[in-house]
């Protein structure tokens, strides 16, 4: 899918591109590509003269193949996005590449530069800033503001999804803190914990890899005052979100340790009925043990109460131990 986006009065407008003619007709700032075509590729290099390389969404590239700027000014930057999902089996979180290719130097427009984004699914960063983009006129004056816009979009959708952990975790933490936890719902306050342990561990990486691309626009020199002071207010921005992701790291192992504190708890309840258990048969078996020893014949049948005086002795044994068990509240 090939979608172009203009400025007008202000504000960002959208187009779905369909042909190299139609294309022909508009002079974008932004050039995004979701899961392009080969013709899609051609029309892009016909029109803008950019070769789209065959590596740009690969996932094991060098640091400096990921930020690095051509000879004729061309800024290559690959950038991983964050799709939070919506917790389902199909929907998990996850990061998405996304090429970027910002040309400054492009005959098509001679001010505002083009930007072009690559990459193979819709990141819902990008369906943000467009909502932005349309109703805000005067947010994006060039394709350098587009890509400051993104990042900083980026670190906003990080900043709502820890929101979102943190939601999820306050809902852990009432039943886990309530002190009624079964193994049936410890496993699954386990499997609620370990789901919002990845989110948060994406969302770190994610600010990570954002705060790198930031730092490279800077270094590159290509910004203005004005949105050199925007780099800078997206990196304080993720620097106040590092202590929210070690905040929550620490509180997902506490909910961790809480749980299998209950786990243990449980088994312990368990090991604790089988303990009172064969310690209160053990004087039965041993009066057992002593009678059926001193057995003339098989069965006993000389003294005719022996076996009920034996079986009541067993019995009275067993609730010795028993009584003193519960007095102590052993057996609660």
């Amino acid at each position: 899918m090939l979608n172009i986006f203009t400025l007008a009065n202000g504000r960002l407008f959208q187009e779905e591109i369909e042909s190299l003619e139609e294309l022909s007709k508009f002079q974008p700032i932004w050039v995004d590509l979701e899961s392009p075509t080969p013709q899609e590729k051609r029309w892009v290099k016909q029109y803008f003269g950019l070769s789209i390389p065959d590596d740009a969404m690969d996932e094991d590239l060098e640091e400096s193949a990921r930020f690095y700027e051509e000879d004729n000014g061309d800024l290559h930057i690959r950038s991983d996005f964050l799709i939070a999902g919506s917790g389902g089996d199909d929907d998990e979180p996850r990061t998405v590449r996304v090429a970027f290719v910002l040309n400054l130097t492009n005959r098509t427009l001679k001010s505002h530069g083009v930007l072009f984004s690559i990459h193979d699914e819709d990141v819902p960063v990008f369906r943000l800033l467009r909502l932005r983009a349309r109703r805000a006129p005067g947010l994006i004056e060039d394709a350098k503001e587009v890509l400051l816009k993104l990042f900083d979009a980026d670190a906003e959708y990080s900043a709502d999804t820890l929101e979102g952990v943190y939601d999820e975790l306050e809902k852990v933490s009432k039943q886990v803190l309530a002190g009624d936890v079964t193994d049936e719902k410890a496993g699954e306050v386990l499997g609620a914990i370990a789901r919002q342990e990845d989110l948060n561990g994406r969302i770190r990486r994610n600010m990570m890899d954002t705060r790198r691309a930031v730092s490279f626009m800077m270094r590159s020199r290509m910004l203005n005052a004005e949105q050199f002071d925007d780099a800078r207010q997206i990196l304080r921005d993720i620097e106040s979100l590092d202590s929210h992701t070690a905040f929550l790291f620490d509180k997902i192992n506490f909910l961790m340790d809480a749980t299998v504190g209950f786990i243990n708890i449980n088994q312990n309840k368990i090991i604790k009925i089988f303990s009172v258990a064969s310690v209160a048969l053990l004087p039965p078996t041993l009066i057992a043990s002593l009678y059926g020893m001193n057995f003339q014949h098989m069965p006993e049948l000389a003294w005719r109460g022996g076996y009920p005086f034996a079986l009541a002795l067993m019995v009275a044994s067993a609730l010795g131990p028993m009584w003193y068990f519960r007095k102590r509240g052993w057996l609660r």
